[in-house]
Parts: structure tokens; sequence; C-alpha cells
């Protein structure tokens, strides 16, 4: 597999802060690579740098074989944004919005029709090319927004947090269409997300925490890193249980959200036993196997559903100014 994306060293400095201390990572082409990490870790720093959004203060990087300093209007062309926010011009119709991007970026008059169609079909939008964005659902929106990210052949589609604020089945039904079109065109998709089965989708998964990136790997080769079978549980005392656990059956004990949570080799054969001979009473209790989000609690020190889109870095205005 070709790498389409490469970083070597890639730092970031403001006035003394460094928010992006040094990383190194490839992306190989046509991967669905997710980028994930605390807010403020450096996620959407990198993400600015990678789409000349903002300037490295050290380090290389290029898209598709052009640097992202050198070669700008080239990486641009070869990249495809569709931010958390919507981005639309709600008071034009779905084909004018398509347009206009068309224009943007330099797609041939003789091919905006045949491209506009296309895309419209990928993301079932055709019969609703002439109404105003306005009237569209917030999930209309969103697959309105692929469409327009689609619209240049992109080699490299970054979408950051494609389907926050979506219900369940309309986020089932936008991954559908990037599946989709990921196997119609072979694009590259470049991810970040605080949804772990969005993450579990992905080829590969990188962690980032303090501008740093901590862990690269297939997301069950980084399930397996973490080791053991989880185990959770609620007692009548959660600062004595965790004293016992830690003290008489020498175990790591985290707690997240009213629980206690501890690894263990063999959960369903220490459970039997553990619940007959521990002293305090427990109140629920239960054993799985290490997810995503125990992975990140594991090297952030924090569950992925604590973090919140809150306080993530807006982009939009940087990127309206650089297409200009």
């Amino acid at each position: 597999m070709n790498n389409i994306v490469e970083v070597k060293g890639l730092k970031k400095n403001y006035k003394g802060f460094l928010a992006v201390t040094g990383v190194d990572f490839e992306v190989g082409e046509g991967e669905i690579f997710g980028f994930l990490g605390p807010n403020g870790a450096g996620k959407s720093t990198t993400i600015n740098m990678l789409s000349t959004i903002i300037k490295p203060s050290e380090g290389k990087a290029s898209i598709n074989g052009f640097d992202i300093v050198a070669d700008k209007n080239k990486v641009r062309s070869s990249i495809g944004l569709i931010f958390q926010e919507s981005t639309l011009d709600e008071k034009l119709t779905a084909n004018e919005n398509l347009m206009l991007h068309c224009k943007f970026y330099g797609v041939p008059k003789e091919k905006r029709e045949e491209r506009i169609n296309e895309v419209l079909e990928i993301v079932d939008l055709k019969d609703k090319r002439g109404n105003i964005v306005d009237t569209f659902s917030g999930g209309m929106k969103r697959r309105l927004e692929i469409a327009r990210g689609l619209l240049h052949y992109p080699r490299v589609l970054f979408l950051d947090e494609p389907t926050v604020g979506l219900d369940p089945q309309t986020r089932n039904h936008i991954w559908e269409y990037i599946l989709r079109l990921k196997e119609k065109a072979g694009i590259t998709i470049f991810l970040t997300t605080h949804y772990m089965d969005e993450a579990e989708i992905c080829d590969r998964v990188a962690v980032m925490d303090h501008g740093k990136l901590i862990a690269l790997d297939t997301p069950d080769q980084l399930k397996t890193n973490v080791g053991g079978d989880i185990i959770e549980i609620e007692t009548e005392n959660n600062q004595e249980a965790k004293a016992v656990l830690i003290e008489k059956y020498e175990v790591e004990v985290k707690e997240a959200g009213g629980s206690l949570t501890f690894q263990v080799d063999k959960g369903s054969e220490f459970l039997v036993q553990f619940v007959k001979n521990f002293d305090i009473p427990i109140k629920t209790v239960n054993l799985r196997r290490p997810t995503l989000n125990d992975v990140f609690l594991a090297l952030t020190g924090r569950e992925i559903r604590e973090e919140t889109a809150s306080s993530k870095e807006k982009v939009k205005t940087g990127m309206r100014r650089g297409r200009r």
C-alpha cells in the first residue's frame, strides 16, 4: 500500500506553547484512519496544518505527494474537508451550493452537471437537488456536505466529527454513504470522532495527548495491548472497595461514572470466587473484553465519552480565509 499522507517531525509552537510536539505517521492510500484524543490534545492543530490552514513551526508533511507548505494549492485540490458544524449556505438550493463548490475548486464546466448528479446519487439526494437547504433535516444537510466534499474527487477526505448531534439511525445511514463512496472512489478517509463504534470501523487508530502521538495501531491490536478482561463493579462503599482491591488483589483500579474498573486474566473464573469472598456488598458487576474506550482511558486517563465537542478548535473561519 502506498502512503497518501506522510508526516515527519511536525510541530506547532504558539508563542512558547508547543501544541504539537513533533509527530510522525503515515496514512495508506484507501485507508480509514482514525484520529482520537482528549480536547486540547493537538488533533485539530495537526489537521489544520495538514489541510494548509495553519503553517507548521517545524517538520514536514505531504499529501498526495505535495508538500503542505511549498505546494499549498495542490494539497488543497487533493483534499476534502467536512467540518463538525455545517458550512452550507442554507438560503441556496442544494444544486447552487454544489455548483459554487465546483467553481471554487475549478471543476471544468463540462463536467459539473455530471459530478453533481454523481455525488447526489451517492448520498440519495438526487430528488432534492432543487430544494432550499434550509428545509433539510440535520441528516440531509450532513449528506449534502459529504456530497460537496466529493465534487472535486479528493484523494483524502477529512471528516471532523461527521455525525455529531445526529440520532443513531441517521448516523448509521451517514456511515453507509461514507463506506459506499470509499469503495466506489478509493478515497482515503481521515476521521476524528468521539463515537467508539465509528472508531472501530477504522483500519488504524492514532491517539494523541498533550501534543504527542502516544499510540498507533489497528483497533484489535490496541485492545489486545490493554490486556486481560475488564471487571466493573459498583459497591455500597467504592472508596473502601478500591482500597481492598489494591491491597488484597493487587490490581490497578480506575474510577469512572460511579464504578470501579480493573483488569484480570481469566475473568469468568476470577469473578466466581471474587463475588463470594468480597466483603463489601456489591450492587452491580459486569465482565467484558476491552473496548477502544478502555484503550483511551488507559492511555489518557479519561474516557472518550467524557470528552465533548464544546472546546474543540473551530477552523471554519480559517478555512474560508484559505479558500479566497
